[in-house]
């Protein structure tokens, strides 16, 4: 026979294995922000086929996968992917000095120009995937204090995986 303490414990037991099911099923609010280093990018220049396809620009990452036709393989914006672009963004260059993080030396319009690239094109079409070291570090590794990560409303945690 089966007491009420018994059938009590019961019930709790299975309430709370129940809510450890749920809380598993649920990710969290934020999503963890991955650091790309330079190697890590690089792997990701749309030369294999079905491999992510990914380019930085201010040191946010985009996954540009689904605009293949231009940053894949043979697309004419090749050689901006698998890097941090922005000097190249900002010049409107595919010259290969210009596929760069480094934008010192540029006129004001010239940095002007990633910025609505940046917020017009890339965060309206490409999900955020991670961020570089020029973004979340400081110059001697130290983590950046002021790092936030970018807002990007057009997109939900399933469209980042």
């Amino acid at each position: 026979m089966v007491t009420p303490v018994q059938l009590f414990i019961t019930f709790v037991l299975l309430v709370l294995s129940l809510a450890d099911d749920v809380k598993l099923k649920h990710k969290p609010a934020s999503k963890p922000v991955r650091l790309f280093t330079e190697e890590d990018l690089k792997r990701h220049d749309g030369s294999e086929e079905g491999h992510p396809i990914y380019m930085a620009i201010k040191g946010v990452v985009f996954d540009v996968t689904k605009g293949k036709e231009f940053y894949g393989k043979d697309g004419p914006y090749n050689v901006l992917v698998g890097k941090d672009c922005t000097r190249a963004v900002a010049k409107m260059s595919l010259e290969p000095a210009d596929l760069t993080s480094d934008t010192t030396g540029l006129t004001e319009e010239q940095l002007q120009s990633p910025e609505s690239v940046f917020e017009g094109t890339y965060k309206t079409k490409y999900p955020i995937v991670g961020y570089t070291a020029v973004r979340i570090l400081n110059q001697d590794g130290s983590p950046n204090e002021d790092f936030k990560p970018e807002d990007q409303p057009h997109f939900n945690m399933r469209d980042e995986f």
